[in-house]
């Protein structure tokens, strides 16, 4: 064996670090999920928006092509008969408070503890019981059942706000 004092010894060189580019191709692997995911949010999103757009327009077409208010009513009546039957068979089967409290309990439920919704019931939506027979019909409450039953139309017809 060699003497210690003819061993050659030299120090140990750490290695360099590794560059922080390129990265590891696992790096590029979430880089690309993070990015898909991205891409399929915002095209859901606007899928949803169009989505809920052309429902309302829906809406908004049967019910203008109605050229007196109570038309308007019954075309808004009958809107709400069909949105229903998507969600319940047995909507078909409902007629006079039996239907405006259905029309009540399918309300979008907004907070926990806030009181049950009766604007079918108890207020304007109520001019679905005869505001399609009537001779007159007061445009202003026309109006106001409208947006009411838009906003169920399109709750119903599942396009979230």
């Amino acid at each position: 064996m060699a003497a210690p004092a003819s061993l050659v010894l030299r120090d140990i060189h750490a290695t360099t670090a590794p560059s922080w580019w390129p990265p590891a191709p696992g790096w590029w692997i979430v880089a690309g999920v993070v990015v898909a995911t991205f891409v399929a949010i915002a095209w859901w999103r606007a899928r949803v928006r169009r989505r809920r757009a052309a429902i309302a327009a829906l809406f908004d077409r049967e019910v203008d092509a109605a050229s007196t208010p109570p038309q308007q009513v019954a075309a808004m009546s009958e809107l709400l008969r069909r949105a229903a039957r998507t969600r319940d068979a047995r909507a078909d089967t409902l007629h006079g408070e039996d239907w405006l409290r259905h029309l009540d309990a399918a309300a979008p439920k907004r907070k926990r503890k806030a009181p049950a919704r009766t604007d079918f019931s108890e207020g304007p939506g109520r001019l679905l019981l005869d505001g399609g027979f009537r001779r007159d019909v007061n445009p202003g409450d026309v109006a106001v059942l409208r947006a009411l039953a838009r906003e169920r139309f399109l709750h119903w017809m599942g396009a979230p706000r």
